[in-house]
């Protein structure tokens, strides 16, 4: 894992060898990684981010489009970075669920929207065939939708249960 995307970037164009795929995803809620560029209300074109080859700035190799877990439901890619928001959060023992609603988080009560977004992590988690890398940004004190607290706890917890920071 890393808090630089684009040493995420970086990690996973390197991992790739010959004509093994390779793309961005993030969670359909991901509302506040638009910053980084990672802009999940944008609807991609699944047969060109899939099957476009890496001379096309739309398929999945420019690491540009960002598919959630709509789109890659199913599919599958050699190599995959998932850009994690803090609509999902470990927050001292457990994980907490939100929604990004107007200008705010939302704190997700109705336990079917929970487990939706538990399946939405699970599926980005699940579609590499060879490995992953996570982004989990740093947070930021200039933007209160953002704060570190935010990142921090997901990203300590991660590196507690043996995941590698790059």
């Amino acid at each position: 894992m890393t808090r630089n995307l684009d040493k995420a970037k970086s990690w996973i164009r390197s991992q790739a060898n010959g004509t093994e795929r390779y793309g961005i995803t993030a969670s359909s809620g991901a509302r506040r990684l638009r910053t980084f560029g990672i802009w999940v209300q944008s609807k991609i074109d699944a047969t060109t981010w899939f099957l476009n080859d890496a001379g096309d700035v739309r398929s999945s190799y420019f690491l540009e489009d960002t598919a959630t877990e709509f789109d890659i439901q199913g599919l599958e890619l050699d190599w995959t970075i998932v850009c994690w928001d803090a609509n999902l959060r470990f927050v001292d023992d457990h994980f907490e669920y939100y929604s990004f609603t107007g200008s705010k988080w939302m704190n997700i009560k109705k336990q079917e929207n929970v487990l939706y977004l538990k399946n939405a992590y699970r599926v980005l988690l699940t579609r590499a065939r060879q490995g992953m890398i996570l982004f989990i940004p740093c947070g930021s004190d200039k933007d209160e939708t953002r704060p570190h607290e935010y990142y921090d706890g997901t990203y300590h917890y991660l590196k507690e249960i043996g995941i590698r920071e790059i």
